[in-house]
């Protein structure tokens, strides 16, 4: 059976335990040690997959449950054969996802829970993906887990936080065996199965979008390449027809919302077979529909580049004037835009401040790339 698909059996069983009586920490732990069992099936699963995960996690929970002080409670309670009745259904999902994003978590805590409890993967591949030590995830992981216990499994998340947190996944890109942009897809296309929610259809749109440009977005070596320079034959078509579809189904329900104006602005990109077709008067009325939805400064800094190409450079300049300017990118997008308009010496400067800035190497070694070309113009000018 494939991992992933041995994956999506996750949610359904820990709800089943839950229902029965485990709490959240021991169901899912329960769970995890089934689905270890599990990879001896190889290419012979049983007939019912989730009936024998359901089946070996309720018997992990109880010999737990043996060995605390409670055991004589708990074997009062519950016989070792499964009560009869209980079938996962489709909802287990959808509230395991609001339970992962309880507002009782913090934002890095319920991203790390929504891939251990939802999302299946294990604590060592969950920290590959975010390139810290296994035993400082397993820690985060159980700190979210007691936290989930304490509130308890009646205050769980909206729908709004779930995908905050999906969100939150798909922007950590990928590393170590897991894909995470890969995964953040997959598990709000489930969500988008489970929430009638147009939004959710513009966020899963929105991933796609951003996803199909992906192999262009580094070259051979792993430095960046802005999107004015990409190699657009690279580009997934088949995934931006996809997500081009859900956006005008979600649009078309009339309940416009912060990630559907973002899903739109990814899709007049994409739709764009030249850099010079982009329809930047178009985008520029996007952003201002995502200023209704979320009117923050990497909002007004983005439009600010959109009206720099609508508008000419010193529109450009008067929005980003508008922008506090230690707003992460604001010293890169105010170089580009000097450059534009003819000022290469203030340009250069700032292209070497916003490297300086930089949060990471490859960002820091494409400002220092961008000045070095720019001083490169002022030298034989």
């Amino acid at each position: 059976m494939d991992p992933v698909e041995l994956r999506e059996l996750v949610p359904h069983a820990i709800r089943v335990l839950v229902r029965r009586g485990a709490d959240f920490a021991t169901a899912e732990d329960a769970v995890q040690e089934a689905l270890v069992k599990a990879l001896a099936w190889g290419d012979s699963p049983p007939e019912d997959p989730t009936a024998w995960v359901v089946t070996v996690a309720w018997r992990s929970f109880l010999d737990q449950a043996r060995s605390t002080s409670a055991r004589r409670d708990r074997e009062a309670r519950y016989d070792a054969r499964p009560p009869a009745g209980d079938v996962p259904s489709t909802d287990d999902s959808l509230q395991l996802h609001f339970l992962c994003a309880s507002p009782a978590l913090t934002p890095s805590s319920a991203v790390a829970l929504t891939l251990r409890a939802v999302g299946g993967l294990t604590t060592r591949q969950i920290a590959e993906a975010y390139l810290v030590p296994e035993a400082t995830m397993a820690q985060r992981i159980s700190r979210a887990k007691r936290t989930i216990a304490t509130a308890g499994v009646e205050r769980p998340g909206d729908v709004r936080t779930v995908m905050r947190v999906l969100y939150l996944i798909f922007n950590e890109g990928y590393s170590g065996d897991v894909d995470l942009a890969a995964e953040a897809i997959r598990l709000t296309r489930q969500l988008a199965d489970l929430a009638d929610d147009p939004e959710v259809h513009g966020l899963l749109a929105l991933m796609l979008l951003h996803h199909a440009r992906r192999a262009s977005r580094t070259d051979e070596h792993g430095a960046i390449v802005p999107l004015v320079a990409q190699d657009r034959s690279r580009w997934d078509t088949e995934r931006i027809a996809e997500g081009v579809a859900i956006l005008q189904a979600a649009l078309g329900r009339d309940q416009l919302g912060e990630y559907q104006a973002q899903a739109a602005i990814a899709a007049l990109h994409a739709d764009a077979v030249r850099v010079e077709d982009t329809d930047w008067v178009q985008i520029v009325e996007w952003y201002d529909e995502l200023l209704r939805f979320a009117d923050t400064p990497i909002t007004r800094l983005n439009r600010a580049v959109a009206v720099g190409q609508a508008d000419g450079p010193r529109a450009g300049l008067a929005a980003l004037a508008e922008v506090p300017d230690d707003v992460p990118r604001w010293t890169a997008v105010a170089a580009h835009l000097h450059e534009r308009d003819g000022d290469l010496a203030l340009a250069a400067r700032l292209y070497a401040e916003a490297a300086d800035r930089a949060t990471n190497q490859a960002e820091r070694d494409h400002q220092l790339r961008q000045a070095a070309r720019v001083n490169q113009r002022l030298s034989a000018g």
